[in-house]
C-alpha cells in the first residue's frame, strides 16, 4: 500500500487533477453562497457588472487559461526532450515529479474549470431576472492574477532547472535522501547471519520489470507467522524476467507465493524509493555523455564526479550493514544489496574508460579515490584500493598508447 501511494504521489497528473476537483467544489459553494446571501451591494470591491459583462469576463478567462495551459505544456515537453537528449533519459523523472511544474499546470487548469463552472450559474439578462455570483466572479479574477504570478515563477524555475548544475545537484540531493534512509549513520551494524543451507522453495516473479522496493517488515511478518526464512534473489534496482526466480523460502511450504510477491514492488523502471544505485547511474550517465566526442564537455563530467565524491564519502565513512531482519536470533528476511565496491565501480570504471583520453577527468577521479582511501573505514579501504588500482591501469594504458603514437611514422608517404 505504501508503494501505491508513493507511486500515485509521483504521477504528473495527480496534483493538476486534484486542483481541478477543488476548483469545482469551490465554484459550486461560492455560487450557492452568492445565491443564499445576496451580496449585491454588501462589499464595494466585488464584481458589479451585469450578466452580460460576467459572461464576457468568464469567457475571456476560459480562453486565456486554455492558451496558458497549452503554453506551459509545450514548454515542459521541450524541456523534457532537451534534457533527455543532452543529459540522460533517466533524469526525466526529476522534471515529471517537480512539484512546481505540477502546481503550475494545476493552477491553470483549476482557473479554467472554476470559470467554466461559475459561467453555468450566471443567468438572465441585465433587464430580466439577472443573477451574477459576485463573490465567485471576484475570486475568478483573483485566480487569473494568481495564474500570472505562477506563470512568471514557472518561467524562472524552468530556465533554472535545465541548467546542468541544477540537474546534477537535484540528482545528488535525491540520492542523499535515499542514502540516509537506507544507511543511517547512527545505526550500530549487526553481524551478518549465515543463510540457511541447501536450496529452498523458489518463488517466481509474476511479471517482468525492475525491483523498485522491498517491504522488509511485511516479509518479516509473513516469515515469523509461518516459521520460515525468506531470501530475496534480486536486489533493489535489478531486472527480473517474468517467471524468473525472485525469492527462496526456507523451512516450510505453507506460505503463498502471491503473498510474498505482493511485498516486492516490481515496475517498469528504477526509482528513488530504495535504490541508492539509481542516483549513481544517473550521474554516471551524465558524465559519460558529457565526455563523449559529440558533446566534449569535461567540466560537466567533473561536476557529476564531484557529486558522487560526496555520496561515496558518506558511504565510505559509515558501516553498511547487511539488509537482514533478525528476531530472537532467527533470520527472517535476507535481501541482497550492493557494497561500497559496487558503488565505486559504478562511479569510476565507466567514466575512466570513456574519459581515458581526458587527463582532467582522470585526475579528478584520482583525487576522489585518494580522499576516500584516507577517509574510509578500515573495512572499506580494500574496495577503494582495488578501484584505484584499476584506474591506475587505465592511466598506464593511456601513457603507453601516447608513446606508441609518438613513435608511429608520419602519415606522409605511408598511405
Amino acid at each position: 500500500m505504501d508503494g501505491f501511494w508513493s507511486g500515485l504521489r509521483d504521477r504528473f497528473w495527480v496534483l493538476p487533477m486534484l486542483c481541478a476537483a477543488v476548483a469545482v467544489v469551490v465554484a459550486v459553494l461560492l455560487s450557492e453562497l452568492d445565491e443564499t446571501l445576496g451580496t449585491a451591494d454588501a462589499l464595494p470591491f466585488l464584481f458589479s457588472g451585469g450578466p452580460e459583462g460576467a459572461r464576457v469576463l468568464l469567457s475571456a478567462i476560459i480562453t486565456s487559461m486554455i492558451s496558458f495551459t497549452g503554453l506551459v505544456f509545450s514548454i515542459t515537453i521541450v524541456v523534457l526532450q532537451l534534457t533527455s537528449s543532452q543529459f540522460s533519459p533517466r533524469v526525466l523523472r526529476t522534471f515529471l515529479q517537480d512539484r512546481l511544474n505540477q502546481l503550475t499546470l494545476g493552477v491553470f487548469i483549476a482557473t479554467f474549470v472554476y470559470a467554466l463552472v461559475v459561467l453555468r450559474d450566471v443567468s438572465g439578462t441585465n433587464e430580466q431576472n439577472p443573477f451574477v455570483p459576485q463573490v465567485a466572479l471576484t475570486v475568478a479574477f483573483g485566480l487569473v492574477l494568481a495564474s500570472v504570478v505562477v506563470f512568471l515563477i514557472y518561467i524562472h524555475h524552468i530556465t533554472q532547472s535545465i541548467r546542468v548544475a541544477t540537474i546534477i545537484r537535484t540528482v545528488g540531493n535525491e540520492t542523499r535522501r535515499v542514502l540516509e534512509r537506507r544507511y543511517p549513520s547512527d545505526v550500530v551494524p549487526a553481524p551478518r547471519v549465515a543463510l540457511p543451507e541447501g536450496p529452498g522453495r523458489v518463488v517466481a516473479s509474476g511479471t517482468l520489470g525492475v525491483v523498485q522496493r522491498i517491504d522488509d517488515d511485511d516479509l518479516a511478518h509473513l516469515a515469523a507467522q509461518q516459521g520460515v526464512t525468506i531470501c530475496l534473489l534480486r536486489a533493489v534496482g535489478e531486472f527480473v524476467p517474468a517467471r524468473a526466480p525472485l525469492a527462496e523460502i526456507h523451512g516450510g511450504d505453507r506460505l503463498d507465493d502471491e503473498t510474498v510477491r505482493s511485498a516486492i514492488g516490481v515496475g517498469s523502471e528504477r526509482n528513488f524509493d530504495q535504490d541508492v544505485g539509481f542516483g549513481f547511474r544517473q550521474l554516471t550517465d551524465i558524465a559519460e555523455r558529457a565526455i563523449s566526442p559529440g558533446i566534449n564537455d569535461p567540466t560537466t563530467a567533473v561536476q557529476a564526479v564531484d557529486q558522487m565524491h560526496d555520496l561515496l564519502r558518506r558511504l565510505a565513512t559509515r558501516p553498511l550493514p547487511p539488509r537482514q531482519v533478525v528476531r530472537e536470533g532467527r533470520l527472517l528476511v535476507d535481501v541482497p544489496q550492493p557494497g561500497l565496491g559496487d558503488y565505486l565501480a559504478l562511479a569510476v570504471d565507466e567514466i575512466a574508460r570513456w574519459g581515458a583520453d581526458d587527463e582532467r577527468v582522470l585526475r579528478r577521479l584520482r583525487v576522489m579515490l585518494a580522499d576516500l582511501e584516507h577517509a574510509a573505514l578500515p573495512v572499506h579501504r580494500s574496495a577503494v584500493l582495488e578501484v584505484l588500482g584499476r584506474l591506475d591501469t587505465v592511466g598506464d594504458q593511456r601513457t603507453v598508447a601516447g608513446r606508441v603514437d609518438a613513435l608511429a611514422p608520419s602519415d606522409v608517404g605511408v598511405r
